[in-house]
């Protein structure tokens, strides 16, 4: 069946939020600016670390910020600059996900307690270094990253910078915030079971899920039981895929290790016509999934976008079967793997604790078996990429909820409101795929709205092509938060920082 021209579109954002981008604002911006010597890392550092501090007692979106350590290897870059070198973010603030190890700071993934400064960097951290970014901190992450929303006793609320008193999502709301807020360009976050996608849709960002195995989790060889990779989060669709290209790629003692992809080129290129699979079915959880208006008449008008774009865009469902039955074993068992790294189990949440006894209760023949069915389910939902190159979905179900709507919930309470809230991106962590939220339009209050485009294995390239497309026709990037920090003024973001 195909798309129905004559449903209304999705509610558009409110004027207050529709500005010009500032000068340098983006990742690819600011890379640019300073090879052209038009600004110095220092500068840019400086003022990052600024708007951070700024916005902590509010937004609250980093667990650690470096700031004096920032501050000097914005210099160094300079240095480097000033001498002829070139990189891909040579000088340019990023932040990572406080579950990414940083060399002489914990890793405590949302967790209470006092947790040991690491030796070393992780793989991708490593590797945003290589490039020449300066990561200005860590941002703040549910525990363990179980659930779609940012808060916790450990660091109190993030909250969406778009609103307040709503939730950026999870569990890389502290990423996503950082960067709708302004205070980074870009940022990584993990993907679990949505969450990078759910943060970015729920933020008005680009949010990539790559390929299991596209950029490394080392010092684990996996993450989750594979079921969790790492992905950038950004205002444009440039910036995020510039990210996945810097981040990308394998250490040796990684189990995944897929071909390399060019994602920023992919992203300057026309995608061509494409069949889009257009669906509203979430996968079966013998829970309630109501599906929002507001979401579906904004998911319906991106798809009125594709359809008047040149691509054949129909209603279709894949298969999903069972594919609950093999996430919740892997899921449970990684929430076990991080709560025996943590110091003080006592300062867990409760939800966490029982998380864990599950992940315990499921391991060995079950979760071997959860494991096993992979390919099996690969083949009954790709099967839906024979007739279709792209699978269209709502990225959640809802806008994002009030901050402390899920917070204070028993485990299984919990349970039914984040399924019932983000029912449709999981399945895809399953499958070790890759997937792209991009905004979809605001809620009648003004929330930010998300899509998924997603593909099948290694798909990374139409999907960022046809996610550009989209932002060229939809000019998302050109909308921002009211109260953001105003764009720098180009005559005090200068080269004299």
């Amino acid at each position: 069946m195909s798309v129905d021209e004559s449903q209304e579109s999705g509610p558009g954002a409110p004027a207050r939020y529709i500005g010009e981008v500032g000068e340098w604002e983006g990742l690819a911006e600011q890379a640019r600016a300073l090879a052209d010597g038009r600004v110095s890392s220092t500068a840019l550092v400086r003022r990052s670390l600024e708007r951070i501090e700024a916005t902590q007692d509010t937004v609250n979106a980093f667990r650690r910020v470096r700031a004096e350590a920032a501050l000097l290897e914005a210099a160094a870059a300079d240095r480097r600059l000033a001498a002829g070198e070139r990189l891909p973010l040579l000088g340019v603030p990023v932040a990572v996900k406080d579950d990414t190890d940083v060399a002489g700071e914990p890793t405590a993934f949302g967790c209470a307690g006092e947790f040991p400064p690491k030796e070393r960097d992780a793989e991708v951290v490593r590797r945003l270094r290589a490039a020449g970014a300066v990561i200005v901190g860590k941002t703040n992450a549910c525990e363990l990253g179980q659930w779609p929303f940012t808060e916790g006793p450990a660091f109190g609320n993030t909250c969406n910078p778009w609103n307040l008193a709503h939730t950026p999502g999870g569990s890389s709301g502290g990423s996503a915030a950082a960067v709708a807020a302004g205070l980074v360009p870009a940022a990584l976050g993990t993907d679990g079971a949505g969450s990078v996608r759910i943060p970015a849709a729920w933020s008005h960002l680009v949010g990539i899920k790559p390929q299991r195995g596209r950029i490394s989790t080392w010092p684990d060889p996996e993450s989750f039981q594979g079921i969790t990779g790492i992905g950038p989060l950004a205002r444009t669709v440039e910036d995020a895929a510039l990210l996945l290209d810097v981040a990308s790629g394998n250490h040796e003692g990684d189990l995944h290790r897929p071909p390399a992809v060019a994602a920023r080129e992919a992203a300057g290129r026309d995608p061509g016509r494409l069949r889009i699979a257009l669906s509203w079915k979430a996968p079966l959880t013998f829970t309630r999934k109501p599906l929002h208006p507001d979401v579906r008449a904004a998911v319906t008008s991106v798809a009125r976008t594709l359809a008047g774009l040149g691509h054949l865009v129909e209603e279709a469902e894949p298969d999903y079967g069972l594919i609950g039955l093999a996430f919740v074993p892997r899921a449970t068992a990684g929430v076990g793997e991080w709560a025996d790294r943590v110091p003080d189990r006592c300062l867990l949440d409760r939800r966490t604790r029982g998380a864990a006894r599950m992940g315990r209760l499921l391991g060995g023949p079950v979760l071997r078996r959860a494991r096993a069915v992979e390919k099996r389910q690969q083949r009954r939902i790709g099967a839906l990429f024979g007739p279709y190159d792209v699978l269209l979905t709502p990225t959640t179900a809802t806008p994002p909820p009030r901050i402390g709507t899920l917070a204070a919930l028993s485990g299984w309470q919990t349970d039914k409101a984040m399924i019932a809230a983000c029912p449709y991106a999981w399945p895809w962590n399953v499958l070790g795929w890759p997937g792209v939220s991009v905004p979809a339009g605001f809620s009648g209050d003004g929330l930010p709205l998300g899509a998924q485009l997603l593909g099948p294995a290694h798909s990374e390239p139409r999907l960022i092509s046809l996610a550009a497309q989209l932002q060229d026709a939809l000019r998302w990037h050109e909308r921002r938060p009211a109260g953001r920090p105003a764009p720098p003024d180009p005559a005090g973001v200068t080269r004299g920082a």
